[in-house]
C-alpha cells in the first residue's frame, strides 16, 4: 500500500508561479509638473505617493523643499550661517519629510491671474515694511511663494516696478549707475500718533 501512494498521479503543479497582481498606484500627481519660474531639481514621494519637490527659483544655489501633499516648506538652514540652503541640505530635508509624511497628494496649484499675483505681492512689500527704516525687498524672498505665484523673475521684476510707480509711498525702485539689476525697497511708515 505504501508502494501505492509513491506512483499516484498526482495534478502538475506549474512551473510559474501565479504572478502577483499590479499594484495601484497612486497617481504621479507632479511628476511632470514645472510651473513657471521654478526649476525643479528633484522630486521625493511620500508614503502616500504625493509628491515632494526640491526647487530653485531666483538663485540656482537657493534650494526650496516643498510637499504637494501637506503644506511643509523649506528654504532657511538651520545649520549654517546663511539663510538658504545648498542642494545637498535641501534633499535630505525632502528625503527625512516624505519618509514621514502621510498626506494623500493634493491637486495642483493653478496659476494665478495677473491680478492676483499683483495683490500678493503688494502683499508681501506691506510686510516687509518697518516704522524705523527701509527694508531691501528681493525677488528671493518670494522663493517660497513661487508655486503659488508661477511667474518668472522677469515678470515678477517688472511687476514690482509697476508697484514702484504706482506707489512710491510703498515701494522704492534703485539702479545702479553701471546698469546692474534694479533693487526694490520697502519705505518705512511714520505710525500716526
Amino acid at each position: 500500500m505504501a508502494l501505492s501512494n509513491l506512483f499516484t498521479r498526482r495534478p502538475a503543479i506549474s512551473a510559474l508561479p501565479a504572478e502577483a497582481p499590479e499594484p495601484k498606484v497612486w497617481p504621479e500627481i507632479g511628476e511632470t509638473w514645472n510651473p513657471e519660474g521654478v526649476s525643479v531639481v528633484q522630486r521625493y514621494y511620500n508614503q502616500a505617493h504625493a509628491v515632494v519637490l526640491v526647487y530653485t527659483a531666483c538663485a540656482r544655489y537657493r534650494c526650496v523643499v516643498a510637499c504637494l501633499g501637506c503644506h511643509f516648506t523649506k528654504a532657511h538652514s538651520a545649520a549654517r550661517s546663511y539663510d538658504w540652503m545648498e542642494l545637498s541640505e535641501a534633499a535630505e530635508a525632502a528625503n527625512e519629510h516624505a519618509t514621514t509624511c502621510r498626506a494623500l497628494p493634493r491637486d495642483l496649484p493653478t496659476r494665478p491671474g495677473d491680478a492676483t499675483v499683483h495683490k500678493l505681492l503688494h502683499k508681501r512689500a506691506r510686510e516687509y515694511q518697518d516704522g524705523a527704516k527701509d527694508n531691501e525687498f528681493r525677488i528671493d524672498a518670494l522663493d517660497l511663494a513661487r508655486l503659488t505665484i508661477q511667474r518668472t523673475n522677469v515678470w515678477i521684476e517688472a511687476a514690482l516696478r509697476k508697484l514702484a510707480d504706482e506707489q512710491p509711498d510703498l515701494l522704492l525702485l534703485r539702479t545702479s549707475h553701471e546698469g546692474g539689476a534694479p533693487r526694490f525697497f520697502v519705505r518705512h511708515y511714520t505710525p500716526v500718533s
